[in-house]
Parts: structure tokens; C-alpha cells; sequence
């Protein structure tokens, strides 16, 4: 009968675990970037790579606008440098809520606030403080009536859970249980989460060769070879699940048997200096790619089994401004102008990252550059640029909308697809970026759109970069007067000879 009650008790606290239905894959934005992409063009990017679910560092109001009405799940940051006076300050809890929460919610769909970042390994001195910080957010969560909406919790550091393998013996580093306990109570009392950063790659890294790579990036291992846990009998066959589970067993030490985890960071990086030969866009698309499978299949860990653990992906750009080793900049799925690191080999992810984002990357002109330079940059591409740019006369299928922007990006984007998207090719002074999103619209196809890449030319003349030593500048073409309705008049004058 004790057997059977043990039984029962280990099925009914992992139906308890069970957390949120199927596993999800979200991505983290990064904002140290010299050219940062606009809210609404990260927004774009997002909606073209399928992507639901975002973390934020921050409660950017900008970036939270941009994501209204777009059904996106958001997470936001209370950053490391606003700890301490929330953690001290009911008050200061509340306007904080109040002016990033309270007033984007509804039309942003706002699902988590996370306190700090690693605040116990990168800011120990407010640690004292973490604990009154979630409370004091969720207290105003509570007034607001948005507790059951939105959860509280702080991204952790696996660095904190000490003899991580075999799992079993894990423990948190003891020297925190004055914050641990208080804190894992708080999460089971809320119905929320722990937040746990996980990275193979650092672990990989660390273990002086005792780990795997192929063990670290997910890749199939034979029996042999698979990590044993000799408490538990539980084989692992990947970095990632084992930390997971170190974590569990970590929190059933300190008596917690019932918080799921989700992951808020975790990624391979896709260069390195000399001392990282292993961050590369191959391992960086392995880890990822068989990371996306492993999460969306639902099959939770070797000790939850039926617990998901929907994971972050660190990161969407690339974060060119990062100090340190090579590989701190070098992480992003994307580089700021949203042309893709790598292609992700997934299948079975839906229409998540399953855009082919190599073949269909279009040319689009700046919204925000100056119109003057995107007039004269228009002026080139359809004048010595030899685009064709008869789609864009009037009752023609591209001449709608009738402005400088939506006709510049249509002879942007036929310029950089005959030029079979070269480098250089999409950038007029700065007044140009490549976009993952297809800029056609109702009978306006755009080059470039189902595989229609147009040809290339002969030749190696680009149009004209911000280092281009070409002396037909585009001020030179603009205050000679060479505007777009010439190249019209032009066309329309070819045409009545043709006839």
C-alpha cells in the first residue's frame, strides 16, 4: 500500500506540473546594436518568422506599441539598475507597473514581468531586495486584477545550482538559501515559474572535454554513450535536459516539488575567437534547429517526462556593441538588417523560422531616411541603375501608394534582385535595408517574391554605398533635377515609339 500511495502522490504532483499545454520557442531581443532596427521593422520580422512569443530586457514603450494588437506573448524586464528601488518601495513597485504595464495592457498581450537578470551572480548586493521586488510587482499586479494574467519571476543563473550531474545530487549553492526558500515560496504561492538562463555551450565550454560536443548540441548518441544518472537510473542524452533536471532536484532539496521551469535564455553562439574554435554557424544551426525540435515536441525531461519547458532563444540580432570575447556579439539568429546568420534546418516547427530567409530577402527603402536622399537614390536606380521601372506608372500595378518611399522600395528591391542580392547592393547612401518581409502588395508582385529573383547582369558596378567612390553621386543626380517623373516621361516616350 506505501508503494501505491508513492505512486499516486508522483502521478498527482506531475499532473500539478503539468504547465500551459504544448511547449512554446520564444526569442530574446537585444537592443546593443549600432544600426537598431525600428520597433515596427522588428515587429515585421517577428510577424514574418512566425514568432509568438518575445522577451524584452526592458519595458521599452516604443517597442511594447509596436507589438499592440499583434496577439504577440510579451515578456518584460525590470532591469538590474531599477532593482534596488523597487525592492525598497512598494510605491516605486506600483508607478513602475502602472506606467509599463498597466498602460499597454490589454492591446499588448503582456504575459510575465522578469525581475532583474542573474541578480544573485551579477548584482549580489541586491539580493537582499529580490524577494520584496516580485512581491511588491505582483502586488500591484494584484490590484490591478492582472495576477491571474501575468506571472512574476527573475531569470536565474544555472552557475548557482552546484554538483549539477548526476542531477540527483544537485543542490543549490547553499550560501542563497536565505533567498532561494523565500523565493521558490513565492513562485509556488503566485502559480508561476522559475526562470532559468541555460547555456550547453558555456558548459561545454568549461568542462575542460569531460562533456561531449555532440552531447552539448543535441546530436543522436548511442546507448553507450548516453549520461547515466547511478541514483536514478535516468539517461540523458543532452546537455540541456540534465541542467533542467539538476534544477528540479535542486528545488525538491529545499522541499519544492511542483514549480515548472521555463527557460529564458539559452543558444549557441555562431563565431569565436581563437579560444572559442566551437561557436560556428554550423554548431550554432545544430544546437538551435535540434533546441526548437526538442522543445515543440513536448516530451519534457527524463525526470518530467510530462513537464514542458518552453525555452528563449538567445537572441534575435546579433548584438554587434557587446563587449568581450568574440563570441558575445555573435549569437543572434538575425543581423540587424534582417538578413539571416544561418538558415535553420527544422522540420516539424510549423511556419516557425520555416521562411526560406536566404532566397526570400527583398530590398526596402527607410521610412524614416531623408526624403531628398531617397528621391535622388529612386533617381538612380531607375536611371543608371537600368531598372525597370515601368510597374511604377500611373494605373500601372505598383503605382499605389503614389510616394517617394513605396516607389523607391519597389526600384530598391528590382536593383538589389538583379544584382542577384550582392553585397553593397541594397544600400543608397543608407536610405536601404534587406527585410525578411515580402513588400508586395495586392497585383504589385515584387522581384524577388516565389523564387522570382530576377537575373544578373553583367558587371561589378553596385549602386553606390556609403564608401562608394563613384563620382555620379545621388545629390549630384537630384540637383541636376533628375527626378522620377523624367524616367516617366522617358518611359512613356519608349513606349509611343515601340507602338
Amino acid at each position: 500500500m506505501a508503494t501505491i500511495a508513492k505512486l499516486l502522490l508522483f502521478y498527482l504532483l506531475s499532473i500539478s506540473l503539468s504547465f500551459h499545454g504544448d511547449a512554446y520557442i520564444g526569442v530574446n531581443i537585444g537592443t546593443d546594436i549600432t544600426n537598431l532596427p525600428s520597433p515596427t521593422e522588428t515587429v515585421a520580422l517577428l510577424k514574418a518568422q512566425s514568432i509568438q512569443h518575445v522577451r524584452l530586457y526592458d519595458a521599452d514603450r516604443s517597442m511594447l506599441l509596436a507589438l499592440a494588437k499583434t496577439g504577440i506573448q510579451v515578456i518584460v524586464s525590470v532591469p538590474n539598475d531599477e532593482l534596488l528601488g523597487i525592492g525598497q518601495s512598494n510605491a516605486t513597485a506600483a508607478n513602475w507597473v502602472a506606467r509599463n504595464i498597466i498602460a499597454h495592457v490589454p492591446n499588448t498581450n503582456i504575459t510575465a514581468i522578469a525581475v532583474g537578470s542573474e541578480v544573485l551572480t551579477s548584482l549580489p548586493n541586491a539580493a537582499p531586495v529580490l524577494v520584496s521586488a516580485l512581491q511588491f510587482i505582483h502586488s500591484a499586479l494584484v490590484a490591478a486584477n492582472l495576477d491571474d494574467q501575468i506571472k512574476v519571476s527573475t531569470p536565474l543563473s544555472t552557475s548557482i545550482i552546484l554538483d549539477s550531474f548526476p542531477p540527483s545530487q544537485a543542490f543549490f549553492n547553499r550560501s542563497w538559501d536565505p533567498v532561494m526558500s523565500p523565493l521558490l515560496k513565492f513562485l509556488q504561492s503566485t502559480g508561476s515559474y522559475l526562470m532559468l538562463n541555460v547555456y550547453p555551450y558555456y558548459d561545454y565550454m568549461q568542462s575542460n572535454d569531460v562533456i561531449p560536443l555532440d552531447y552539448a548540441l543535441f546530436r543522436p548518441l548511442p546507448p553507450n554513450k548516453e549520461a547515466v544518472d547511478s541514483n536514478t537510473l535516468l539517461h540523458y542524452t543532452n546537455v540541456f535536459d540534465a541542467v533542467i533536471d539538476a534544477a528540479y532536484f535542486a528545488m525538491s532539496y529545499l522541499k519544492f516539488t511542483n514549480i515548472p521551469i521555463l527557460v529564458t535564455e539559452s543558444g549557441w553562439p555562431s563565431k569565436g575567437g581563437s579560444s572559442e574554435p566551437d561557436a560556428t554557424p554550423d554548431n550554432a544551426n545544430t544546437f538551435n534547429s535540434n533546441l526548437i525540435r526538442h522543445v515543440l515536441n513536448n516530451t519534457g525531461t527524463p525526470k518530467q517526462p510530462r513537464v514542458t519547458v518552453s525555452t528563449y532563444i538567445y537572441e534575435l540580432y546579433n548584438e554587434d556593441l557587446r563587449t568581450g570575447a568574440v563570441s558575445e556579439s555573435n549569437w543572434g539568429l538575425f543581423y540587424a538588417n534582417g538578413a539571416p546568420v544561418y538558415t535553420l534546418h527544422l522540420t516539424g516547427a510549423g511556419n516557425m523560422f520555416a521562411n526560406d530567409t536566404t532566397n526570400q530577402t527583398f530590398c526596402v527603402a527607410k521610412s524614416n531616411a531623408d526624403t531628398k536622399m531617397i528621391q535622388a537614390a529612386l533617381d538612380w536606380a531607375c536611371g543608371p541603375g537600368k531598372v525597370d521601372c515601368s510597374p511604377l506608372l500611373h494605373g500601372q500595378p505598383c503605382s499605389e501608394p503614389d510616394n517617394v518611399v513605396a516607389h523607391a522600395t519597389y526600384a530598391f528591391n528590382a536593383y538589389y534582385q538583379k544584382m542577384s542580392k550582392s553585397p553593397g547592393s541594397c544600400d543608397f547612401k543608407g536610405v536601404a535595408s534587406v527585410t525578411t518581409t515580402n513588400p508586395s502588395h495586392g497585383s504589385c508582385i515584387f522581384p524577388g517574391s516565389g523564387g522570382r529573383n530576377g537575373s544578373s547582369i553583367n558587371g561589378t558596378a553596385l549602386a553606390p554605398t556609403i564608401n562608394s567612390t563613384t563620382s555620379a553621386s545621388f545629390s549630384q543626380y537630384y540637383n541636376d533635377g533628375f527626378s522620377t517623373s523624367y524616367v516617366i516621361l522617358a518611359l512613356l516616350l519608349s513606349a509611343l515609339f515601340v507602338l
